[in-house]
């Protein structure tokens, strides 16, 4: 009996090892699912574990699924666990991001989540407040 509670001590332990090693989403900006009043320059999101910085993608989509940007996605210098791509400006409506990550445990793992934008930023016109 003492050997089969050791087996499952052992199991377990390996399993809780294991878990941690995988970098799950944390959180993101834009959060997932929100609607944003306006729209991001950046999608960022931060993990649970450290990244493997070649490993990490980003992909944002359009509400008709075509790619919004051909950046590629970076890991933060200062902080391992976020992975950070500049956007371009974008119009009102739903986004849909895509990542696929890779913890320095050399675990990935993937995934997907939308947000909403409400409104977009008016460009100034570069005469506007001129006087002639």
């Amino acid at each position: 009996m003492k050997s089969i509670a050791r087996l499952t001590t052992i199991v377990l332990l390996l399993a809780a090892t294991n878990a941690r090693a995988t970098a799950f989403l944390d959180h993101s900006e834009p959060a997932v699912g929100s609607t944003v009043d306006e729209p991001p320059t950046e999608i960022r999101i931060w993990f649970t574990e450290r990244l493997d910085p070649p490993f990490g993608q980003i992909q944002l989509f359009d509400r008709r699924g075509r790619p919004v940007t051909q950046n590629q996605a970076v890991v933060d210098s200062d902080d391992p666990t976020l992975l950070k791509l500049s956007i371009p400006l974008l119009k009102p409506g739903a986004y849909k991001v895509s990542w696929k990550v890779t913890s320095m445990g050399m675990r990935m793992t993937v995934g997907t989540f939308s947000f909403k934008v409400r409104k977009s930023k008016k460009l100034r016109p570069a005469n506007a407040g001129a006087t002639t």
